[in-house]
Protein backbone atom coordinates (compact mmCIF):
# COMPACT_ATOMS: atom_id res chain seq x y z
CA UNK A 1 0.00 0.00 0.00
CA UNK A 2 1.18 3.67 -1.18
CA UNK A 3 0.30 7.01 0.43
CA UNK A 4 -3.26 7.56 0.66
CA UNK A 5 -4.65 9.47 -2.03
CA UNK A 6 -7.51 11.80 -1.25
CA UNK A 7 -10.33 12.89 -3.58
CA UNK A 8 -12.95 15.45 -3.10
CA UNK A 9 -15.90 15.22 -5.13
CA UNK A 10 -18.57 17.49 -5.35
CA UNK A 11 -22.60 16.95 -6.49
CA UNK A 12 -24.27 19.50 -9.24
CA UNK A 13 -27.29 21.68 -7.47
CA UNK A 14 -26.82 25.34 -8.34
CA UNK A 15 -27.31 27.58 -5.42
CA UNK A 16 -27.16 24.83 -3.59
CA UNK A 17 -23.41 24.71 -3.73
CA UNK A 18 -23.54 26.63 -0.86
CA UNK A 19 -24.30 23.40 1.66
CA UNK A 20 -21.04 21.63 0.11
CA UNK A 21 -18.53 25.19 0.54
CA UNK A 22 -19.86 25.48 4.01
CA UNK A 23 -19.74 21.52 5.14
CA UNK A 24 -16.19 21.60 3.60
CA UNK A 25 -15.23 24.90 5.52
CA UNK A 26 -16.56 23.49 8.73
CA UNK A 27 -14.04 20.35 8.18
CA UNK A 28 -11.27 22.30 7.18
CA UNK A 29 -11.39 24.28 10.32
CA UNK A 30 -11.99 21.12 12.35
CA UNK A 31 -8.95 19.51 10.79
CA UNK A 32 -6.32 22.63 9.78
CA UNK A 33 -4.68 21.71 6.09
CA UNK A 34 -7.25 19.02 4.97
CA UNK A 35 -7.93 20.56 1.70
CA UNK A 36 -4.10 21.57 1.05
CA UNK A 37 -3.97 17.41 1.19
CA UNK A 38 -6.55 16.63 -1.01
CA UNK A 39 -4.95 14.94 -4.71
CA UNK A 40 -7.84 15.49 -6.75
CA UNK A 41 -10.70 17.59 -6.67
CA UNK A 42 -13.98 16.33 -8.56
CA UNK A 43 -17.16 18.40 -9.68
CA UNK A 44 -20.22 18.80 -11.67
CA UNK A 45 -21.89 21.83 -12.45
CA UNK A 46 -21.58 23.93 -9.65
CA UNK A 47 -19.82 21.81 -8.14
CA UNK A 48 -17.30 21.51 -11.26
CA UNK A 49 -17.28 25.15 -9.85
CA UNK A 50 -15.99 24.73 -6.52
CA UNK A 51 -13.56 22.17 -7.51
CA UNK A 52 -12.29 24.75 -9.97
CA UNK A 53 -11.67 27.52 -7.57
CA UNK A 54 -10.64 25.34 -4.94
CA UNK A 55 -8.25 23.47 -7.56
CA UNK A 56 -6.85 27.44 -8.12
CA UNK A 57 -6.57 27.85 -4.04
CA UNK A 58 -9.47 29.73 -3.46
CA UNK A 59 -11.10 28.62 0.23
CA UNK A 60 -14.37 27.27 0.62
CA UNK A 61 -14.97 31.03 2.58
CA UNK A 62 -14.62 32.62 -0.47
CA UNK A 63 -17.01 30.41 -2.40
CA UNK A 64 -19.79 31.06 0.28
CA UNK A 65 -19.36 34.67 -0.01
CA UNK A 66 -19.63 34.93 -3.94
CA UNK A 67 -23.06 32.75 -4.09
CA UNK A 68 -23.98 35.41 -1.61
CA UNK A 69 -22.75 38.15 -3.06
CA UNK A 70 -23.73 37.29 -6.90
CA UNK A 71 -26.86 34.58 -6.87
CA UNK A 72 -29.57 36.56 -7.35
CA UNK A 73 -27.86 38.20 -9.99
CA UNK A 74 -27.05 35.16 -11.62
CA UNK A 75 -30.36 33.50 -11.16
CA UNK A 76 -32.01 37.63 -12.16
CA UNK A 77 -34.89 36.67 -14.82
CA UNK A 78 -34.14 39.47 -17.05
CA UNK A 79 -36.64 38.99 -20.06
CA UNK A 80 -39.65 40.37 -19.50
CA UNK A 81 -42.03 39.70 -22.57
CA UNK A 82 -45.84 39.46 -23.34
CA UNK A 83 -46.16 35.80 -21.94
CA UNK A 84 -43.16 34.37 -19.82
CA UNK A 85 -44.59 30.79 -19.74
CA UNK A 86 -44.91 30.82 -23.63
CA UNK A 87 -40.61 32.48 -23.11
CA UNK A 88 -39.76 29.81 -21.10
CA UNK A 89 -40.63 27.24 -24.06
CA UNK A 90 -38.48 28.51 -26.51
CA UNK A 91 -35.42 29.91 -24.36
CA UNK A 92 -33.36 29.05 -21.26
CA UNK A 93 -34.58 31.05 -18.03
CA UNK A 94 -31.36 32.82 -17.42
CA UNK A 95 -28.66 34.73 -19.42
CA UNK A 96 -25.39 33.21 -18.83
CA UNK A 97 -23.08 36.75 -18.58
CA UNK A 98 -23.68 37.77 -14.66
CA UNK A 99 -22.28 34.07 -14.14
CA UNK A 100 -19.34 34.36 -16.94
CA UNK A 101 -18.38 37.55 -15.28
CA UNK A 102 -18.66 36.45 -11.45
CA UNK A 103 -16.17 33.82 -12.75
CA UNK A 104 -13.97 36.10 -14.84
CA UNK A 105 -13.21 37.78 -11.68
CA UNK A 106 -12.97 34.65 -9.70
CA UNK A 107 -10.12 33.11 -12.29
CA UNK A 108 -9.50 35.69 -15.08
CA UNK A 109 -7.00 34.19 -17.28
CA UNK A 110 -6.42 31.24 -15.82
CA UNK A 111 -6.20 27.61 -17.83
CA UNK A 112 -6.52 24.23 -16.02
CA UNK A 113 -2.70 23.81 -16.71
CA UNK A 114 -2.13 26.49 -14.52
CA UNK A 115 -3.99 25.33 -11.57
CA UNK A 116 -1.95 23.89 -8.51
CA UNK A 117 -4.18 20.95 -7.65
CA UNK A 118 -5.26 18.15 -9.56
CA UNK A 119 -9.02 18.67 -10.87
CA UNK A 120 -11.64 16.46 -13.07
CA UNK A 121 -15.20 18.49 -14.50
CA UNK A 122 -17.72 16.69 -15.88
CA UNK A 123 -19.96 18.15 -18.80
CA UNK A 124 -21.54 16.80 -21.50
CA UNK A 125 -20.90 17.60 -25.45
CA UNK A 126 -23.44 18.22 -27.74
CA UNK A 127 -21.87 17.12 -31.26
CA UNK A 128 -18.10 15.43 -30.93
CA UNK A 129 -15.73 13.26 -33.51
CA UNK A 130 -16.00 10.36 -31.46
CA UNK A 131 -13.89 8.26 -33.95
CA UNK A 132 -13.75 7.24 -37.80
CA UNK A 133 -14.90 4.64 -39.46
CA UNK A 134 -14.20 2.54 -42.73
CA UNK A 135 -16.67 3.30 -45.56
CA UNK A 136 -15.65 1.16 -48.97
CA UNK A 137 -11.80 1.77 -48.00
CA UNK A 138 -11.95 5.40 -46.48
CA UNK A 139 -12.04 6.86 -43.49
CA UNK A 140 -15.00 9.34 -42.16
CA UNK A 141 -15.57 11.12 -39.21
CA UNK A 142 -18.41 10.18 -36.85
CA UNK A 143 -20.66 12.72 -35.36
CA UNK A 144 -22.42 11.69 -32.03
CA UNK A 145 -23.15 13.65 -28.64
CA UNK A 146 -21.19 12.35 -25.42
CA UNK A 147 -19.98 13.59 -22.20
CA UNK A 148 -16.71 15.27 -21.65
CA UNK A 149 -14.75 14.76 -18.56
CA UNK A 150 -11.92 17.91 -18.35
CA UNK A 151 -9.21 17.42 -16.53
CA UNK A 152 -5.17 18.62 -15.83
CA UNK A 153 -3.76 15.47 -16.33
CA UNK A 154 -1.07 15.77 -18.77
CA UNK A 155 0.35 12.28 -18.92
CA UNK A 156 -2.53 11.17 -21.31
CA UNK A 157 -1.70 13.75 -24.19
CA UNK A 158 -4.81 15.68 -23.45
CA UNK A 159 -5.07 19.11 -24.72
CA UNK A 160 -7.39 19.96 -22.03
CA UNK A 161 -4.53 22.05 -19.95
CA UNK A 162 -4.56 24.80 -22.69
CA UNK A 163 -8.37 25.54 -21.71
CA UNK A 164 -9.18 28.53 -20.14
CA UNK A 165 -10.84 27.65 -16.62
CA UNK A 166 -13.68 30.13 -16.92
CA UNK A 167 -14.59 28.06 -20.16
CA UNK A 168 -14.63 24.86 -18.82
CA UNK A 169 -16.85 26.20 -15.61
CA UNK A 170 -19.33 27.63 -18.19
CA UNK A 171 -19.41 24.21 -19.77
CA UNK A 172 -19.95 22.54 -16.78
CA UNK A 173 -22.85 24.46 -15.35
CA UNK A 174 -25.02 25.94 -18.77
CA UNK A 175 -27.92 23.93 -16.89
CA UNK A 176 -30.61 23.00 -19.79
CA UNK A 177 -33.94 25.37 -19.62
CA UNK A 178 -32.03 27.19 -16.96
CA UNK A 179 -28.71 28.65 -19.20
CA UNK A 180 -27.66 28.69 -22.80
CA UNK A 181 -25.52 25.93 -24.16
CA UNK A 182 -21.52 27.10 -24.22
CA UNK A 183 -19.47 26.55 -26.78
CA UNK A 184 -20.87 23.18 -27.51
CA UNK A 185 -21.29 22.02 -24.25
CA UNK A 186 -24.41 21.60 -21.38
CA UNK A 187 -23.99 21.17 -17.79
CA UNK A 188 -22.77 18.10 -16.59
CA UNK A 189 -25.19 16.86 -14.29
CA UNK A 190 -26.99 15.04 -17.60
CA UNK A 191 -24.93 12.04 -16.91
CA UNK A 192 -22.62 12.41 -13.54
CA UNK A 193 -24.46 14.79 -11.27
CA UNK A 194 -22.20 12.95 -8.78
CA UNK A 195 -19.15 12.62 -10.33
CA UNK A 196 -17.63 10.24 -7.63
CA UNK A 197 -17.15 7.00 -9.43
CA UNK A 198 -15.99 9.36 -12.25
CA UNK A 199 -13.51 10.44 -10.06
CA UNK A 200 -11.98 7.16 -8.88
CA UNK A 201 -11.74 5.93 -12.87
CA UNK A 202 -9.61 9.27 -13.63
CA UNK A 203 -7.45 8.41 -10.29
CA UNK A 204 -6.72 4.86 -11.32
CA UNK A 205 -6.25 5.47 -14.75
CA UNK A 206 -2.44 4.24 -15.72
CA UNK A 207 -2.00 7.05 -18.03
CA UNK A 208 -3.12 9.96 -15.46
CA UNK A 209 -3.43 9.41 -11.60
CA UNK A 210 -2.30 5.67 -11.78
CA UNK A 211 -3.53 4.87 -8.46
CA UNK A 212 -4.08 1.61 -6.93
CA UNK A 213 -7.52 1.46 -5.80
CA UNK A 214 -6.14 0.28 -2.21
CA UNK A 215 -4.83 3.93 -1.52
CA UNK A 216 -7.83 5.61 -2.51
CA UNK A 217 -9.75 7.72 -0.25
CA UNK A 218 -12.93 9.27 -1.44
CA UNK A 219 -14.82 12.31 0.08
CA UNK A 220 -18.31 13.11 -1.91
CA UNK A 221 -19.81 16.35 -0.71
CA UNK A 222 -23.47 16.87 -1.56
CA UNK A 223 -25.51 19.82 -2.56
CA UNK A 224 -28.52 19.22 0.33
CA UNK A 225 -31.18 16.50 0.74
CA UNK A 226 -34.88 16.47 0.96
CA UNK A 227 -36.96 13.35 0.89
CA UNK A 228 -38.90 12.81 -2.21
CA UNK A 229 -42.07 10.27 -2.86
CA UNK A 230 -44.59 9.97 -5.57
CA UNK A 231 -48.33 8.76 -4.17
CA UNK A 232 -49.53 6.65 -6.93
CA UNK A 233 -52.99 6.20 -7.31
CA UNK A 234 -53.64 5.50 -11.24
CA UNK A 235 -50.20 3.10 -12.26
CA UNK A 236 -51.19 4.07 -15.81
CA UNK A 237 -49.11 7.09 -16.60
CA UNK A 238 -48.51 8.70 -19.91
CA UNK A 239 -45.94 11.68 -20.95
CA UNK A 240 -47.91 14.45 -19.47
CA UNK A 241 -47.52 12.52 -15.55
CA UNK A 242 -43.95 11.76 -16.18
CA UNK A 243 -42.40 15.10 -17.60
CA UNK A 244 -41.84 17.14 -14.53
CA UNK A 245 -40.80 14.24 -12.39
CA UNK A 246 -38.42 12.48 -15.02
CA UNK A 247 -35.62 14.63 -14.86
CA UNK A 248 -35.10 15.25 -10.84
CA UNK A 249 -35.76 11.05 -10.92
CA UNK A 250 -32.98 10.66 -13.14
CA UNK A 251 -30.79 12.74 -11.54
CA UNK A 252 -31.01 12.10 -8.46
CA UNK A 253 -31.42 8.19 -8.80
CA UNK A 254 -27.75 8.78 -10.62
CA UNK A 255 -26.29 10.36 -7.59
CA UNK A 256 -27.93 7.23 -5.08
CA UNK A 257 -26.19 4.87 -8.14
CA UNK A 258 -22.47 6.91 -7.25
CA UNK A 259 -22.96 6.21 -3.92
CA UNK A 260 -23.42 2.52 -4.04
CA UNK A 261 -20.73 2.01 -6.45
CA UNK A 262 -18.57 4.05 -4.41
CA UNK A 263 -19.43 2.00 -1.24
CA UNK A 264 -18.89 -1.30 -2.46
CA UNK A 265 -15.84 -0.10 -4.35
CA UNK A 266 -13.77 1.80 -1.40
CA UNK A 267 -15.74 0.50 1.84
CA UNK A 268 -14.35 2.22 4.86
CA UNK A 269 -12.05 4.52 2.41
CA UNK A 270 -15.45 6.47 1.23
CA UNK A 271 -17.40 8.50 2.51
CA UNK A 272 -20.56 11.21 1.80
CA UNK A 273 -21.28 14.15 4.14
CA UNK A 274 -24.44 15.92 3.19
CA UNK A 275 -26.73 18.02 5.14
CA UNK A 276 -30.11 17.44 5.48
CA UNK A 277 -32.88 20.20 4.32
CA UNK A 278 -36.95 20.93 5.12
CA UNK A 279 -38.02 21.56 1.67
CA UNK A 280 -37.20 21.40 -1.93
CA UNK A 281 -35.28 23.75 -3.46
CA UNK A 282 -34.57 24.39 -6.68
CA UNK A 283 -31.13 25.08 -8.03
CA UNK A 284 -32.09 28.73 -8.85
CA UNK A 285 -33.54 28.72 -4.91
CA UNK A 286 -31.72 31.76 -4.34
CA UNK A 287 -34.52 33.28 -2.03
CA UNK A 288 -33.50 29.67 0.73
CA UNK A 289 -29.90 30.95 1.16
CA UNK A 290 -30.13 31.22 4.50
CA UNK A 291 -31.89 28.44 5.11
CA UNK A 292 -29.24 26.24 2.87
CA UNK A 293 -26.51 27.95 5.24
CA UNK A 294 -28.42 26.79 8.56
CA UNK A 295 -28.61 23.27 7.25
CA UNK A 296 -25.29 23.31 6.06
CA UNK A 297 -24.25 24.27 10.14
CA UNK A 298 -26.68 21.71 11.54
CA UNK A 299 -25.00 18.32 11.37
CA UNK A 300 -21.97 16.77 13.69
CA UNK A 301 -19.12 16.15 11.34
CA UNK A 302 -16.87 14.72 14.19
CA UNK A 303 -16.93 11.50 11.67
CA UNK A 304 -15.42 13.19 9.00
CA UNK A 305 -12.81 14.62 11.02
CA UNK A 306 -11.69 11.06 12.18
CA UNK A 307 -12.15 9.27 9.11
CA UNK A 308 -9.59 12.00 7.71
CA UNK A 309 -6.69 10.30 10.10
CA UNK A 310 -4.63 8.15 7.67
CA UNK A 311 -4.43 10.84 5.37
CA UNK A 312 -1.83 12.72 7.93
CA UNK A 313 -0.19 10.25 9.08
CA UNK A 314 3.14 11.08 7.96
Amino acid sequence: MGDRYLIVSLDGGGIRGIVSSRLLERVEIARPGFLDRVDLFAGTSTGGIIALALAAGHSPGKMIELYRAHGRGVFAETRRRVSRSIDRLVRPRYDNEPLRRMLGELFGSMTLGDLPHKVLVSTFQLDAIVGATEDAGNETSRHSWKPKFFHNFAEDGSTDRDRLVVDVAMMTSAAPTFFPIYQGFVDGGVVAANPSVCAIAQALDPRTGGKDIEDLMLLSVGTGSHPKFLAIDNPNWGFAKWAPHLLPIMFEGGTGIADFQCRQLLGTRYLRIDASVPKRIGLDGVESIPLLGQAADAGNLDDVVRWLDPVFVS
